[in-house]
């Protein structure tokens, strides 16, 4: 499933799988800044928001706040049901393969597979991963030499998983540390921290989203109908940066459970956000859905 459109429209419903595995490329067409569900607003200076160009929103998933612009991130979703044999009910082993499906993907894509790797253990927390998506290290994230290049949350319900993932192609998470709200001192701090705990994937985003596409066809199966659309020219997109922002979901690393539950974390009756997102889509204005 392809999805282009204004952040708005993009995060107003989820689009429905219809049973069966989904993956979406998803492409904002405006710049904002996310807050996490529980993360407090008076984290976020708004008035430097809107000078920095940044709408600011808030997604129904925790984790911390994250910068989206047009064309600086392949951000992928994908949807796997109960029934799916990729489905794993252990949250932390859950994600491994979609690790490897980004760690591949950006090997190929940027010629280098030197230092990449997936995180497989606990959540890494840093000193701003409260407040900061990009900052700490979760389950299923992929990071060249320890610093960070993509994102990676789920969220849980009686259906499936949803997988929403993000890989930085440029490095815009350093805005943070125009928006967030505190003194002076602490933003030189926090842009050094964004400076050396994340890093791009090193490669252009259309030519990642072609092997993410091509990966997917073997991590699906044989012959499964996947997107690999690339984005907009640049010049194309540059267009779109000049448009009025709204606000767009993205991502944050995600959390243990919640003591006592089990480890698909499911109660009954309840719906699980694991990490930054339980976003919501709109419908595409053009799709194709894996079989």
């Amino acid at each position: 499933m392809e999805r282009r459109g204004i952040p708005s429209s993009l995060v107003a419903a989820q689009p429905d799988p219809g049973g069966g595995r989904l993956a979406c490329l998803v492409h904002p067409a405006a710049a904002a800044v996310v807050l996490g569900s529980a993360q407090p607003e008076t984290d976020l200076d708004t008035e430097r928001c809107l000078d920095a160009g940044l709408a600011v929103a808030r997604r129904r998933g925790g984790g911390g706040a994250v910068v989206v612009v047009p064309g600086s991130q392949v951000w992928l979703d994908l949807f796997v049901p109960v029934a799916d044999p990729l489905f794993d009910p252990d949250v932390g082993r859950a994600s491994a393969w979609v690790g490897a499906l980004w760690r591949d993907a950006i090997a190929v894509a940027s010629g280098r597979r030197d230092g990449l790797a997936v995180h497989d253990g606990r959540l890494v927390a840093t000193a701003w991963s409260r407040r900061v998506c990009f900052s700490g290290i979760g389950p299923g994230e992929v990071t060249r030499r320890g610093r960070k290049i993509t994102g990676l949350a789920q969220r849980r319900d009686r259906t499936g998983v949803w997988f929403f993932t993000m890989a930085l192609v440029r490095r815009e998470q350093h805005r943070l540390a125009l928006v967030l709200a505190g003194s002076d001192e602490e933003r030189p701090a926090l842009r050094a921290a964004l400076a050396t705990e994340t890093a791009a994937a090193g490669c252009a985003a259309e030519d990642l989203e072609v092997e993410i596409g091509r990966g997917l066809g073997g991590a699906w199966s044989a012959g499964e109908d996947v997107p690999a659309e690339p984005h907009p020219p640049e010049g194309e997109r540059d267009a779109t940066n000049r448009q009025a922002g709204e606000p767009v979901d993205g991502l944050a690393d995600p959390r243990e459970p919640a003591a006592g539950r089990h480890r698909d974390g499911l109660e009954r009756g309840e719906r699980r956000d694991e990490g930054d997102p339980g976003r919501d889509r709109d419908q595409p204005v053009a799709h194709r859905r894996t079989r």
